[in-house]
């Protein structure tokens, strides 16, 4: 083998690779991995010597050895994010080496790996036929590869992967926050944006494969008057079911690093990373996380990329929450008032939306869906609003012409509610219209029976009468718990649906707690 090939003396290698290694810092990331593919045992061996102590921003690197052109396949799919293929021409076959680019660009689809193509016998692939028509990066024939050319090509082909690699990592972060803007402004809680975004940031500190896994914990809390509640968590902080945080290690930064911020600015220390926002009455949002790995300048430019999206999709939640907190205040006004013109508590309205809101959960809806019903229940008996007073506030038995009309309080009432498209609207004209139909179908207006009464109808049913049953009316006195009991067992297949029955009495202590927060 020419010597040239068995580079400089020892000395000489140890100031090469010192004078030249370029250390950005000091922390080791991971390695680079290089493929050396080499029939030649020796080629292995003074390459591994070469580079042994090799470092590149900060990183070693780890050779690895594949013996013929089947075998470096194998190593590419075993291996994917290899920086460095140095590999020989002739191997098992006189054209292995080439067979292996095509494979490697074509079938594995890896345009980053940069592949230097060595070869002792030049005359076989000649370098302009092999660079025009192979996706190769770089050609040395074996006698001129030189310590100095082997470190040159080293350091040139490191800087040009870790630049395709930041640009590809660069496209995928920033593919990951459009993608995850989608779900981020889907109608939902504060808590559940909150734990999806929490891991939609941790997923973007993992983009980058080639370095350690950032693995953090951390969590998402409102914080009013010095008092933090966790709204979501990751990692090893409590989950969002604790009132409060319980900061050890991190507290001393949190509250050092939040009172020096000025809301929607991203702070940053070494593994740690915080955001504030502005929320109503006083409250703030603050974001916390912390990893194993210290965050780079590309970590800092997703996060706060991410960070401009969260607080729009914050500022949009508590926007939602404004109008929803509206309409909730006008539909128990206006359910309300329908109850004090008909001589009952307005408490009634508000006892009846906690009841279904309860049973709606037990039944299976979504916490999403029980919520629709809690805010529509109360306009149940809106209808109301169209019965004269003589009808509705007779402390006597009705004549049947008096009861029909009564009855039509639930079709004046949808009347009056359908027109709107809104969604809490829409579900409380449905209730309206079918809060008095009956399972067996002798309710009224339209004698529908069984699962033909919408869900949210049999629900209304159930709370509305196991409400109305223990608190006086001007038509009646309050019952006794036992005989609401005995009544509503009685009236189970008839009435009620007699599933809603059983989630009533599985749920008692639950509903006689509401009973109990919202007395007459």
């Amino acid at each position: 083998m020419n010597d040239d090939l068995l580079f400089a003396n020892e000395e000489a290698i140890e100031k090469a690779i010192i004078a030249s290694s370029e250390q950005e810092t000091a922390s080791n990331q991971g390695c680079w991995k290089i493929i050396i593919a080499d029939d030649e045992e020796e080629v292995h061996a003074m390459t591994k010597m070469v580079l042994k102590k090799f470092e590149f921003d900060g990183r070693k690197l780890e050779l690895l050895s594949a013996y013929s052109g089947a075998e470096t396949i194998e190593m590419m799919k075993l291996y994917p994010n290899v920086a460095i293929l140095l590999l020989d021409v002739v191997m098992e076959r006189d054209n292995s080496g080439l067979e292996v680019v095509k494979h490697i660009r074509e079938e594995l689809n890896n345009p980053f790996v940069r592949i230097i193509l060595r070869t002792g016998q030049p005359g076989q692939a000649p370098e302009e036929d092999v660079i025009r028509h192979y996706d190769i990066n770089d050609y040395k024939s074996k006698t001129e590869l030189t310590v100095q050319k082997l470190y040159t090509s080293i350091i040139a082909s490191l800087r040009a992967f870790k630049d395709m690699k930041t640009i590809e990592y660069n496209r995928i972060g920033l593919e990951h926050i459009v993608n995850s803007t989608r779900t981020l402004f889907e109608e939902q809680s504060i808590a559940r944006f909150s734990q999806t975004a929490l891991e939609h940031i941790d997923d973007l500190l993992n983009i980058d494969t080639d370095r350690p896994q950032f693995m953090g914990s951390g969590f998402i809390a409102l914080t009013h008057r010095d008092k933090m509640e966790i709204i979501a968590s990751i990692g090893s902080y409590p989950s969002q079911n604790d009132t409060t945080v319980n900061l050890s290690e991190s507290d001393a930064f949190i509250e050092r690093t939040s009172s020096q911020l000025e809301m929607r600015e991203c702070g940053f220390v070494e593994n740690k990373f915080i955001v504030k926002y502005e929320a109503l009455d006083r409250y703030q949002i603050l974001v916390f996380l912390e990893g194993e790995r210290q965050l780079n300048d590309f970590d800092k430019y997703l996060l706060k990329s991410f960070s401009s999206n969260l607080s729009i999709g914050y500022d949009n939640i508590f926007l939602n929450n404004e109008i929803i907190d509206t309409q909730r205040e006008v539909i128990f006004i206006l359910g309300e008032i329908v109850e004090t013109r008909s001589k009952e508590t307005a408490n009634h309205v508000r006892r009846v939306s906690e009841y279904s809101f309860i049973l709606a959960l037990a039944a299976g809806y979504s916490e999403e869906e029980s919520e629709i019903l809690r805010l529509a229940s109360p306009m149940h008996d809106i209808g109301k609003i169209g019965i004269p007073d003589y009808i509705l506030n007779k402390p006597g038995k009705l004549t049947p012409e008096e009861f029909d009309i009564i009855k039509s309080h639930t079709q004046i009432g949808y009347e009056i509610l359908k027109q709107s498209n809104r969604k809490i609207m829409k579900t409380a004209a449905t209730i309206a219209l079918q809060h008095h139909e009956r399972w067996d179908g002798s309710g009224y207006p339209s004698g529908i029976h069984g699962e033909d009464i919408s869900l949210l109808g049999r629900i209304t049913s159930v709370a509305d009468v196991f409400d109305a049953l223990g608190h006086k009316r001007v038509y009646k006195d309050a019952w006794e718990e036992k005989d609401i009991f005995n009544y509503m067992q009685e009236q189970s297949g008839k009435m009620f649906d007699p599933q809603l029955v059983l989630l009533l009495f599985e749920n008692m202590d639950k509903l006689k707690e509401i009973k109990q927060q919202f007395p007459d």
